[in-house]
């Protein structure tokens, strides 16, 4: 599977990002958001998080104007897989690829630290390697990680179960503690939480391995 991991001025999981997917058996590609064009053949643009453009204006909507996001964003309309972590969730919901946008956190206090997970769905490429109703732990470091989106499409995706990761407890005032969700089509995936800082038994815990690992083995046998 080939992999571009998308760099944007303060990112800074880019590179853990990187060698989660080599890891799991991924090719990867760094390019960076000034590009017009993502490398020939890739299957998954990874959008890490960080501090795109400082955060200003507004997280992740600086970052959503670059050259590179129409790039992404074909991408994914031609059916190609997308993972935003943390700040590449808040910009994914700023270019449309995910319904929502992520508020500051409902204590206005930035978040870090490793927090439980209720997997909620096994049905995407992203989370095959988990079972829906497992607890898993990964760490967070957020700032805006607050999910809002109004009653009619949190019904949608409730119903079209498309949810994949609540907080098992309360944790920044996200709406039905929705910690990550993906696109109509199961291929785009954004999450707060940080699969990529748990892959090694040096961060702690390695609960992340299974989304690398699966999602690589998934778009490969497709």
């Amino acid at each position: 599977m080939r992999a571009a991991v998308v760099v944007f001025p303060g990112s800074n999981c880019d590179r853990d990002m990187a060698v989660a997917l080599r890891a799991a058996g991924a090719d990867v590609t760094m390019v960076w958001h000034k590009d017009a064009s993502l490398p020939d053949g890739v299957d998954l643009v990874a959008i890490p998080g960080g501090f795109s453009f400082g955060d200003y204006l507004r997280c992740g909507a600086i970052a959503a104007q670059s050259p590179i996001c129409r790039a992404v964003v074909a991408h994914a309309g031609r059916g190609g897989y997308v993972l935003g972590v943390c700040n590449g969730f808040q910009v994914l919901a700023e270019t449309g690829l995910l319904p929502g946008a992520l508020m500051r956190n409902s204590g206005l206090k930035f978040i870090c630290k490793t927090v439980d997970l209720i997997v909620q769905t096994s049905d995407t490429a992203f989370t095959a390697g988990y079972q829906a109703g497992q607890a898993i732990r990964l760490p967070v470091a957020h700032h805006d990680g607050n999910y809002t989106v109004d009653p009619d499409m949190l019904a949608r995706l409730q119903g079209d179960d498309r949810i994949a990761f609540r907080y098992a407890q309360p944790l920044n005032g996200s709406v039905e503690g929705i910690a990550g969700l993906v696109s109509d089509n199961r291929r785009v995936l954004g999450m707060m939480p940080h699969p990529e800082r748990a892959v090694d038994v040096g961060h702690g815990g390695t609960d992340g391995q299974a989304l690398f690992r699966e999602l690589v083995a998934q778009v490969v046998a497709a």
